[in-house]
């Protein structure tokens, strides 16, 4: 069994691997998907670890390798600002150059001129943590959200994929639309309601976030769906469980202790399929001023590449 050193280095190599193939091309864009392939990553959590590790988003990241080669550029070539631009992967001079200014707070022209970067603007968002995660030490985090490994058996599962999921409860309308349909269908009682998010939302624009609601049924139970009600299969996995009861600060806060401090020390990676957010107390599935989830990752057996 890999001990938790060894699990963090193991993590650490495969984003390495990433950050070395993004130096080398600053030129291009490279989609998530592409850099979760170097990682041997799924591509459902690779930002997430990518953010664990190296304390930046991958965008941020990215911005901030093509600025400091480009501020190189300037400095020790003569290059013209467009040649610079397109060769550190920006669209035109005007986009490098607008930029530029807004990173160190001076334009590519000036600091070509001087080389000195007086009075910076640098502003450097380490490991972003958004305003509901509590601050916890990691000991209080061990204690307050014990990790467990629990299998999953095949599951058939109707769902409501919603778009745009932060937008006007909409989450919400589909958990209540879901909830009376399962009484209606008589499969309140023997089902089990989760979400799973489809995207990351330090990622995806808050418009295009997809977020599916969903709910088990038997697997030879006869179906009269909605139109917007859809079926599917759930494979039988091994998922990171944690529990959590709470409202939705401490919700955010487990979710966080478990992707970037539990996954990246243990000996697990993730697999391709989406986190679960299991609700305990399915009569108060719509009362989101206080939760009962259990918070699943999908895992397998942490491999070096």
């Amino acid at each position: 069994m890999a001990s938790s050193l060894d699990s963090k280095s193991i993590y650490t190599e495969r984003i390495d691997r990433v950050t070395d193939y993004m130096r080398s091309h600053l030129d291009r864009s490279s989609s998530l998907d592409e850099l979760a392939g170097v990682a041997y990553l799924s591509s459902f959590h690779f930002h997430r670890i990518f953010t664990a590790i190296t304390g930046e988003t991958v965008n941020a990241f990215t911005n901030r390798l093509r600025l400091e080669k480009a501020a190189r550029l300037l400095k020790y070539s003569k290059n013209s600002l467009t040649e610079i631009a397109l060769n550190c992967g920006f669209s035109s001079s005007s986009t490098f150059s607008r930029s530029f200014k807004k990173y160190f707070g001076l334009a590519p022209s000036e600091y070509r001129k001087t080389g000195v970067i007086e009075n910076s603007k640098i502003c450097k968002d380490f490991h972003p943590v958004e305003e509901y995660v509590i601050p916890m030490s990691d000991e209080e985090l061990e204690t307050r959200f014990p990790v467990e490994i629990r299998r999953f058996p095949e599951r058939r599962v109707v769902f409501i994929r919603v778009i745009d999921a932060y937008g006007e409860d909409r989450v919400l309308r589909a958990f209540e639309r879901l909830v009376k349909w399962a009484k209606e269908q008589e499969f309140f009682e023997t089902g089990t309601f989760f979400g799973m998010s489809l995207d990351d939302p330090q990622v995806t624009p808050a418009e295009k976030y997809r977020y599916e609601v969903c709910l088990t049924v038997a697997g030879s139970a006869r179906l009269d769906l909605d139109p917007e009600i859809s079926e599917m299969t759930l494979p039988a996995l091994d998922y990171a469980v944690t529990r959590v009861s709470g409202d939705i600060k401490i919700v955010a806060t487990a979710t966080e202790y478990l992707f970037n401090k539990w996954l990246i020390n243990s000996r697990f990676e993730p697999e391709h399929q989406p986190a679960l957010e299991i609700f305990l107390d399915k009569e108060s599935v719509c009362n989101w001023e206080h939760f009962d989830l259990d918070l699943c990752v999908p895992v397998r057996p942490l491999r070096r590449i």
